[in-house]
């Protein structure tokens, strides 16, 4: 007979088996250990039930305080990025905005709601497409990043220019789902950019105005001292000549480099080598400071190494303005004692040689902490430098970046009150000459057999072609415009013409297309040669356009001008 409190699995087997009484009886205490067991195993698994149960309660409770605070931090995250001033937006990787912070609306001038799940590159774009086709080939090609500068009209039609970025997302696994992306207004730096660039052109359409006027009364100083030097003066009188025709040339250097002067700083200046006499090239600097160096009273020596090649390749303008501004300096900050001129040969290679300069003087000197900063454009030594010793403070930075394009440096030694002293080590090749003569510089005198037609509207430039020309017996005929050239030249037949670009009536540019034109093939066909004080890169491509010949500079060298006529005037023999 089963007992009561026996446990209803024990009682659900015993009676499946159909135990009678006594089977009953006699496994009693086994019996009886199931029936403890199975209490114990229910007694387990209500602890258990109740540990769970207060666990449940305990994660549901944290699960809401973490919700909570996730949803604080959202909130806080959401309000952040609302408060930034750019754009911050997520596409998935078809380009539709997925997220967009307030600033989209300040930007844009459209709601959020309707920018939403809509692609961005219509959004943006408009009728820019190519740039809709660069925007969707970076989404479709997974390329790591994107950037675009872009004009964008609001809905009211304010401009914008809209600086945009983008970068892909990647899931865990790598792919690619979506993208994460910036919006700046940059409408002020843009337009500032314009404005600069405004400014930039109108400040070069200035140089080349100044650059054409200064260059045209140089044209006769130069050319005038050049004939000074073809006629009969006093043997004391030709050291000053060469000073005048020196410095001029100088002067004419110096006023391109300056009107140049954002061309050192874009490195758009080049190097133009040539053979040249290193000694005559010292005397003539010597030359050019040896009244100064009387008149101030100052000592002033020049050391050239015995072991200095004669005749060397390189760019003596370069290297003469360089010398020139650090004598200049040297002195003008100089009251007593002196200054002095060291050339030295340093190293000597195969093919090219390596040459220093020094310039050392006894004047005011340069304080340490202002040593840094005199190779500075518009910087001087001293406060008062400019209004005590005049000057711009263009001279040293001048020099430098000469220096710089050449593969050199210029040092500086100095203390204040004791002197300076200034160095520099430059590459020069060999030359294949044995010599460069030393009257290579004078005017060449030799008769011309060519009939010219020139175009020339400046006085001073026509007296000067004037006296070269009737000096090497050239026949010509010189008119003020173009159309007086094309007047003359129709009744008349020349073997050259020298054509002034810029001209009342009609410029050199339009007379050359109506010379082109004619329909007699000899006339039409007639070397023509610009002349010019703009210099050759503002004109070499309308030249060519418009047919012309070739570009002499002016100021023209007299030499340059002897060999362009002596060439035609060969040609035209030839052609005999």
């Amino acid at each position: 007979m089963l007992e009561k409190g026996q446990h209803r699995l024990l009682k659900r087997q015993i009676r499946k088996a159909n135990f009678n009484e006594d089977e009953k009886e006699k496994f009693k205490e086994f019996f009886d250990a199931v029936n403890d067991a199975y209490n114990s195993f229910d007694a387990d698994v209500k602890h258990i039930e109740i540990i769970l149960e207060r666990s449940s309660n305990e994660l549901f409770k944290l699960n809401q305080t973490l919700r909570s605070r996730v949803d604080n931090v959202e909130n806080e995250l959401d309000t952040i990025v609302n408060t930034i001033e750019d754009v911050i937006f997520k596409t998935d990787m078809q380009g539709n905005f997925k997220y967009l912070n307030k600033a989209w609306e300040d930007l844009t001038g459209i709601p959020i709601k309707e920018a939403l799940n809509k692609k961005c590159r219509n959004k943006l774009f408009g009728k820019n497409d190519t740039e809709k086709e660069r925007i969707k080939g970076f989404l479709s090609e997974g390329m790591n990043d994107y950037s675009a500068l872009f004009e964008y009209h609001k809905p009211n039609g304010e401009k914008l220019w809209i600086d945009l970025k983008l970068e892909l997302i990647q899931d865990s696994e790598g792919n690619n789902v979506g993208t994460i992306g910036t919006m700046i207004d940059v409408t002020q730096l843009k337009e500032t950019e314009i404005q600069l660039n405004e400014a930039n052109k109108t400040k070069d359409a200035f140089l080349s105005t100044m650059s054409h006027e200064i260059r045209t009364p140089l044209n006769a100083v130069i050319g005038m001292s050049e004939i000074l030097l073809m006629e009969k003066f006093l043997p004391e009188q030709f050291e000053n000549l060469q000073v005048l025709k020196y410095s001029s040339e100088h002067l004419l250097a110096l006023i391109n480099d300056l009107l140049d002067l954002n061309r050192y700083k874009s490195n758009e200046i080049k190097i133009v080598e040539k053979d040249f006499n290193l000694t005559e090239f010292v005397q003539n600097i010597h030359l050019h400071f040896k009244q100064t160096a009387i008149k101030e009273e100052l000592g002033f020596e020049i050391i050239m190494d015995s072991n200095l090649p004669n005749v060397i390749k390189g760019d003596s303008l370069k290297l003469s303005q360089v010398l020139k501004n650090l004598l200049s300096n040297a002195f003008k900050f100089t009251h007593e004692g002196g200054i002095s001129f060291f050339v030295e040969l340093i190293e000597k290679f195969e093919e090219e040689c390596k040459i220093r300069f020094i310039v050392e003087d006894t004047g005011i000197g340069v304080s340490y902490n202002k040593q840094k900063d005199i190779f500075k454009s518009f910087v001087q030594a001293n406060d008062n430098t400019s209004i005590l010793y005049g000057g711009s403070g263009l001279g040293l930075y001048i020099c430098k970046e000469i220096l710089n394009i050449q593969g050199s440096e210029l040092h500086l030694q100095s203390q204040k009150g004791a002197g300076s002293a200034f160095w520099f080590d430059i590459l020069f090749k060999y030359s294949d000459e044995k010599s460069v003569s030393k009257k290579s510089n004078i005017a060449k005198t030799d008769k011309i057999d060519l009939k010219v037609l020139i175009a020339e509207d400046n006085n001073l430039n026509i007296l000067l072609l004037k006296k070269l020309l009737s000096r090497w017996s050239v026949d010509y005929v010189i008119t003020n415009d173009g159309q007086e050239l094309l007047d003359v030249y129709s009744q008349n037949d020349f073997d050259l013409i020298l054509m002034d670009l810029q001209m009342p009536v009609l410029d050199g540019y339009e007379t050359t297309r109506e010379i082109r034109n004619i329909s007699d093939e000899t006339k039409a066909s007639i070397p023509i040669i610009a002349l010019t004080a703009f210099a050759e890169s503002e004109v070499s491509a309308k030249i060519e356009r418009y047919k012309m010949n070739g570009y002499l500079s002016k100021p023209f060298d007299v030499n340059e001008l002897h060999r362009l006529l002596s060439f035609y005037s060969k040609e035209k023999q030839e052609a005999v």
